[in-house]
């Protein structure tokens, strides 16, 4: 199905995209994709060099005629989300995406698809390697792991581009252009704990909740869904209150930018207190199933018994304190922004939890637009989880895009749109981590906007793009890139 991907309209871009596809990318792993990227650079004979953390540089002379334009960065990134469906066996590492076409949209089998940044950073190859689309002078800019720590965008120093206007092709809504984004900081909490040796004739239990909707943990963090985490505590929670059991493992969620969608915790009870145990199971599930039906359909929960055999479990005192720290521990919108309407200004997700062996580890992303308030919004975080005894540390900390509404790129990108659909586009900021904050910190005077075709379920395998989108997206790129004015 790769092949009839490739022949999709536009074929420069999705040829690439199906390409960059077939080369695994995960976040922290670029190397193949770099050289890949590289490669190409040298094959189509313009200048390509890297930096010292890994970001590649592309130089493209300007067309015949469009000499004296302002210079432009075209910028996306390498790295891709790699989440896949529990029953879908897949290897991110060795495995080129399995994409196939579904009426209006490319989805992948049981993975992320890549779209996200892979759409953008095809586009710019289809750039690159064309010879008819007029356009300005061009530094294709192609940053390294920006899913889980943007340390490519943080290492890029000054000096290193030549351009005075930036297009960052990493949003995900064809009817809108980006003028600012969210800051984040990502909150590692973890510590150790006291265990308990298990008397004979236990029942060793296993509880799997699964089918959360998951997604962008900024970009869908209004929709309200289901945080499979906060929701595997909730019902452990609830069922203490009347049943005594301990936990032996728990393992939820994955990468810190995911909502989380599946959760498993293998515990050991009484065999006489079973049936209350799964009874108090049916009863929170239910109410949770009621109050997520619209935002996680298909959310549901599993009873087995565990094929672990521990021989030691988390203390009774210790355990009852992680549970509530995690009750505590705020999750979703903190505060929406007072200045722009409908703007997530402050946000939390608690991406990962790991328990076992006698160890905690608890992974959240802390976003906001404002960066004191992301640091007090933290500490909210570390203070829930220091109730438990866990220590907390801060790291991949990085600002957000202040927007710029009167901007002469945004101004112009604003016309094309309005000449060429009929009607306004949406000019706003967003809660992900677009990487243009953290570059304008060394080129400060760089003119910034962001765009990109129809993108929905980014960070979980329900990734798609849409067809048509891409078609509207590639035109509108183009004709902005021969309207790049005149240096003055």
């Amino acid at each position: 199905m790769s092949n009839q991907v490739s022949q999709l309209n536009p074929s420069a871009l999705w040829s690439k995209f199906a390409q960059l596809n077939s080369v695994p990318r995960p976040s922290k792993k670029e190397e193949r994709v770099r050289a890949w990227v590289i490669g190409l650079g040298h094959d189509m004979g313009l200048e390509t060099q890297t930096d010292e953390v890994g970001n590649v540089l592309i130089r493209k002379p300007a067309t015949s005629g469009m000499e004296n334009r302002v210079g432009v960065v075209l910028q996306s990134h390498l790295d891709m989300v790699c989440q896949k469906n529990n029953d879908t066996v897949f290897d991110f590492d060795t495995q080129g995406i399995r994409m196939y076409i579904d009426g209006d949209w490319v989805r992948a089998e049981g993975t992320t698809l890549g779209a996200d940044n892979g759409i953008g950073v095809a586009a710019i190859l289809g750039v690159l390697a064309s010879d008819d689309i007029p356009h300005p002078p061009l530094e294709a800019l192609f940053t390294i792991d920006e899913e889980t720590g943007m340390t490519g965008a943080l290492g890029l120093k000054g000096g290193f581009l030549e351009g005075e206007i930036l297009l960052n092709l990493d949003t995900e809504d064809d009817d809108e252009l980006s003028i600012g984004c969210a800051g984040g900081v990502d909150v590692t909490s973890s510590g150790s704990y006291g265990t308990e040796k298990i008397e004979e004739g236990i029942f060793h239990g296993k509880l799997t909740i699964k089918g959360g909707s998951g997604g962008h943990s900024g970009m869908d963090i209004t929709k309200g869904i289901a945080n499979v985490n906060k929701v595997m505590n909730r019902v452990l929670l609830v069922t203490l209150e009347s049943v005594d059991f301990r936990i032996s493992t728990i393992q939820g969620g994955g990468l810190r930018n995911a909502i989380p969608r599946e959760s498993a915790c293998n515990f050991v009870i009484d065999p006489k207190d079973f049936e209350f145990f799964k009874e108090s199971i049916v009863n929170e599930m239910t109410r949770v199933q009621a109050e997520h039906r619209t935002t996680d359909p298909d959310l549901t929960w599993e009873l087995t018994e565990s094929a672990e055999h521990v021989t030691e479990v988390m203390s009774e005192e210790e355990q009852e304190l992680l549970l509530l720290a995690i009750q505590a521990c705020p999750v979703g919108i903190h505060r929406m922004s007072p200045e722009i309407e409908g703007l997530v200004q402050t946000s939390n997700n608690l991406a990962q939890v790991e328990v076992g062996n006698g160890l905690v580890s608890l992974r959240c992303l802390c976003r906001s637009s404002v960066d004191s308030e992301k640091d007090d919004h933290a500490r909210s975080i570390a203070s829930s989880f220091a109730l438990a005894g866990l220590e907390t540390a801060y790291g991949g900390s990085y600002p957000g895009w202040t927007p710029n509404p009167n901007s002469d790129v945004v101004s112009l990108f604003k016309d094309l749109y309005e000449e060429q659909f009929g009607e306004s586009p949406r000019v706003l900021a967003c809660h992900a981590g677009l990487e243009c904050g953290i570059l304008g910190t060394n080129y400060p005077d760089m003119d910034m906007v962001s765009f990109g075709p129809n993108i929905r379920g980014a960070h979980s395998p329900d990734e798609c793009v849409q067809i048509s989108s891409v078609q509207k997206f590639w035109g509108f790129f183009l004709e902005g890139l021969s309207r790049i004015p005149v240096k003055s």
